[in-house]
C-alpha cells in the first residue's frame, strides 16, 4: 500500500472519459500480473540458486541483522515508489516497479524457504490460492460499487506505524508475533487492497497506470506475507 500523488495537470481517472479510464485500468491489472510473474520468477532463481538459504541464514544470525534488512527494504521501497510516480520518464517508473518487485523477493525469502521446509510447497500454493482469491473479491467489491475508500488512509498510515513498531519490538526483544498478529496484519493488508483499488478507480491521473501497479502490488505482496504467515503458524501448532 502506497499513497498516490497526483500531478496537478493531468485528468484523474475518474473524470477521465470512459475508454480513457477503461484503458487506464486495463494497464495498471496487466502491469500487475506482470510484476506478481516476475516475483514469482525471481523467487524462484533465488530459491534454487541457494541465495535464499543465505538470506534465511543472515535473517536468523541476530535479530539486529534482520532489522537492517528491514530498514534497507523500508528504504528501497520509498525510492522505488517515487521513480514509480516519475511523470517525467517511464524509464524511471518501470525501474522503481522493477526495483520494488526484486526488492519484495529478497523480503520474503525467509519465509518461503521456511515454508517449503516445515510444510511444503502446497503450503505455498494454498497461501497464494487464498490471497489471489481475496484480491479479486475486494477488488470486486470495490469495482461494483464505485466505491471511494480514500477514508481508510489514516487507518493505514496509523496501522502501519504501529505493525511497524510491533515488529521492530520482536525483533530487539526476540518475541513471537504469533497467529493473532499474523491475522490483524491479513485484515490490514485487506483494508490496503480496498483503499489501493479505490484510487485507481478515482485518484490516479491516466498516465499513472505504473505507480498504481506498484501500490497494487504492494498490498497483495503484503497479504499474501501474512496469509503464508497465518497458515504457517498455524500447521505448527
Amino acid at each position: 500500500m502506497s499513497d498516490n500523488t497526483s500531478s496537478f495537470y493531468k485528468p484523474t481517472v475518474a473524470t477521465s472519459e470512459p475508454i480513457t479510464r477503461s484503458k487506464f485500468i486495463r494497464k495498471t491489472y496487466l502491469h500487475l500480473v506482470a510484476a506478481i510473474l516476475g516475483f514469482v520468477a525471481v523467487s524462484t532463481v533465488l530459491f534454487y540458486s541457494g541465495i535464499s538459504l543465505a538470506i534465511t541464514n543472515l535473517a536468523f544470525s541476530t535479530s539486529f541483522s534482520w532489522l537492517i534488512v528491514m530498514v534497507a527494504f523500508i528504504g528501497v521501497s520509498y525510492l522505488a515508489d517515487s521513480w514509480a510516480k516519475n511523470s517525467t520518464s517511464k524509464g524511471m517508473q518501470y525501474l522503481g516497479l522493477s526495483v520494488y518487485v526484486v526488492a519484495e523477493s529478497l523480503v520474503f525469502a525467509p519465509l518461503l524457504m521456511i515454508a517449503a521446509f516445515y510444510a511444503g510447497f502446497q503450503l505455498i500454493g494454498l497461501a497464494a490460492f487464498l490471497t489471489l482469491f481475496l484480491t479479486a473479491a475486494l477488488t470486486f467489491l470495490v469495482f461494483f460499487n464505485q466505491a471511494d475508500f480514500s477514508f481508510l488512509r489514516s487507518f493505514l498510515a496509523l496501522g502501519g506505524i504501529i505493525s511497524l513498531g510491533i515488529i521492530v519490538l520482536s525483533l530487539i526483544f526476540g518475541f513471537s508475533l504469533g497467529l493473532w498478529f499474523s491475522g490483524a496484519m491479513v485484515l490490514f493488508a485487506g483494508a490496503a487492497i480496498l483503499y489501493d483499488t479505490s484510487n485507481v478507480l478515482h485518484h490516479y491521473d491516466t498516465e499513472q497506470y505504473v505507480a498504481a501497479s506498484l501500490s497494487l502490488f504492494a498490498s497483495v505482496a503484503l497479504l499474501f506475507y501474512y496469509i503464508l504467515s497465518f497458515l504457517l503458524r498455524f500447521t505448527k501448532n
